[in-house]
């Protein structure tokens, strides 16, 4: 669909809103009709914003030679850095396929070789344009993986490993996070944490602390009842904090 097209279609959508909103005064038709507006907006902003032209060669050759190949980690990594330019508040960068029940020697180095750099580099592309201090970066999944083999052992091929959710590890950069240390530690076998183990409750807390929010004043009404986005948990672990 043409960019005129587009434009004329809600023009036209809003026209009968109008008529609605006149007739019945339902704010919700407002809502709507700028519910399209910013759809809009952001759909004419995508041609300029994925346009990499204007970045210099050191940039495109930091993020690795997946940068040009769309959907990739690389290409989504350089994407991201020029939403937050935009002042895009929330971001997320998707790497799928670690889900590694099987063929897990071949796919874990593939995937750490897809993410490794551009990880990097986007870290390092926000400091130095003086975007890192008020930009946060968060860097997991949502569960870990069994220390111990899934699998026949007989055959490399279907070497794997199992969800685990009782230990697992995730990284994060800038708004305000301590730099270059590692917080906590599992056993030997990377099964349970025994060392200032971080709930996820916890988890949640610090991070809407980063984003200036205090999760045991923060709530949402359902049902009623007003509930906190951490329920009656979590605690802000100040220790990996600056």
């Amino acid at each position: 669909m043409s960019r005129e097209m587009r434009r004329q279609l809600l023009d036209d959508m809003q026209a009968l809103n109008e008529i609605n909103h006149a007739e019945y005064g339902d704010p919700e038709i407002q809502t709507r009709i700028a519910q399209y507006e910013m759809a809009y907006k952001m759909q004419m902003s995508v041609p300029e914003l994925t346009d990499f032209s204007d970045e210099p060669q050191h940039i495109l050759d930091m993020y690795g030679p997946d940068v040009h190949r769309k959907g990739s980690f690389a290409y989504n990594c350089l994407m991201a850095r020029r939403l937050a330019e935009r002042d895009v508040r929330f971001i997320q960068c998707m790497h799928a396929g670690w889900d590694q029940h099987t063929n897990l020697n071949y796919q874990l180095i593939t995937q750490c070789k897809d993410t490794d750099a551009p990880s990097a580099a986007l870290i390092k592309d926000l400091k130095q344009r003086g975007m890192l201090e008020d930009t946060l970066v968060i860097w997991g999944g949502e569960f870990g993986r069994t220390p111990f083999l899934q699998g026949n052992i007989k055959d490399v091929r279907n070497w794997g490993r199992d969800h685990h959710p009782y230990v697992f590890t995730l990284w994060m950069a800038g708004a305000g996070v301590k730099p270059g240390f590692t917080y906590g530690a599992s056993d030997e076998f990377g099964f349970n944490p025994i060392e200032t183990p971080v709930h996820v409750h916890d988890f949640q807390a610090t991070v809407m602390h980063l984003m200036g929010i205090d999760h045991e004043q923060f709530t949402f009404k359902h049902q009623g009842r007003r509930y906190r986005l951490t329920d009656v948990h979590g605690n802000v672990v100040k220790d990996v904090l600056s």
